[in-house]
């Protein structure tokens, strides 16, 4: 299933995108769409039978917001460096473990709403990433097959990162990564079953109308199912909780001098296939 949000900041209310592109109203079934829907077996079939019957209301899309596909998460996980050609790019040898770092929930906005670039920064770049959402809680995982079986589902995401804050301002990664609307989702969370090989996904972002990242999640250095199990020994993973899982070569902070990080006006579109695409315009904070 295609899941969604729709409505205006801090008011969305929960959808479903049918097979033949229908919007549909999953309000009276299930108040939204988070990590108790997605842990709840019974409710997502009840959901997916009353769209296989055609019971759910029809919603008008026109000129209705998408918001992010996931509300009330806990927490969102980074993995830092996780493709061979990224690290290659910035010169950077593949980590023996994952690298690890934690962005704020409230940095999260929806597929198409405006991204701010900090007041100061000069080195905004864009990152387009496979999002893995939690559908069972996860703590001391044995294998990665079992921390497959604890993903929910999988949204799009752009990791958008400031690479002065990030990599020249001493401390952690975090200061880089958590300035407000850095977590564009959506526009849709698509349930596991959706997608049977996470590792074989393409991955592109445009950046107005230029290609800049053309990657395949095939190249993941720590594939999904072993990030879960991974993280699983060092924190527990919980429904509706969301990871990161890094980002393909083409970001700006590895193209040549003088290097193209993002200005106010620029436009970044993102997309997976199966999972939708997002378009930011970057303005000024």
């Amino acid at each position: 299933m295609k899941l969604l949000r729709v409505g205006p900041a801090g008011s969305e209310r929960p959808a479903l995108l049918d097979q033949d592109g229908t919007l549909r109203d999953l309000s009276g079934l299930v108040t939204d769409v988070d990590g108790a829907l997605l842990a709840d077996d019974s409710v997502l079939s009840r959901v997916r039978d009353a769209a296989t019957a055609g019971e759910l209301a029809v919603l008008d899309a026109e000129g209705l917001r998408v918001g992010s596909p996931v509300g009330r998460i806990g927490k969102i996980v980074g993995i830092g460096l996780n493709y061979h050609g990224h690290a290659a790019e910035v010169g950077a040898q593949a980590p023996p473990e994952p690298i690890v770092f934690l962005k704020s929930p409230d940095t999260v906005v929806g597929p198409d709403d405006t991204v701010l670039i900090p007041r100061g920064s000069v080195k905004t770049d864009w990152e387009a990433e496979l999002g893995v959402v939690i559908g069972a809680t996860a703590r001391y995982l044995d294998s990665a097959e079992e921390g497959l079986a604890h993903v929910g589902g999988y949204v799009l995401a752009n990791d958008v990162t400031e690479r002065a804050f990030q990599n020249e301002r001493g401390g952690t990664w975090d200061k880089g990564k958590n300035c407000e609307t850095f977590t564009p989702l959506g526009p849709w969370l698509v349930t596991a079953d959706e997608v049977p090989d996470p590792q074989a996904l393409d991955v592109r972002l445009w950046v107005n109308g230029e290609l800049k990242q053309d990657g395949h999640t095939s190249d993941q250095i720590f594939p999904v199912g072993e990030v879960v199990r991974y993280l699983s020994h060092f924190m527990t993973l919980y429904p509706g909780d969301v990871i990161v899982t890094g980002t393909p070569a083409g970001v700006a902070a590895g193209q040549p001098e003088p290097k193209p990080f993002l200005r106010a006006g620029d436009v970044v579109e993102v997309e997976i296939e199966g999972l939708g695409r997002q378009r930011q315009e970057f303005k000024g904070a």
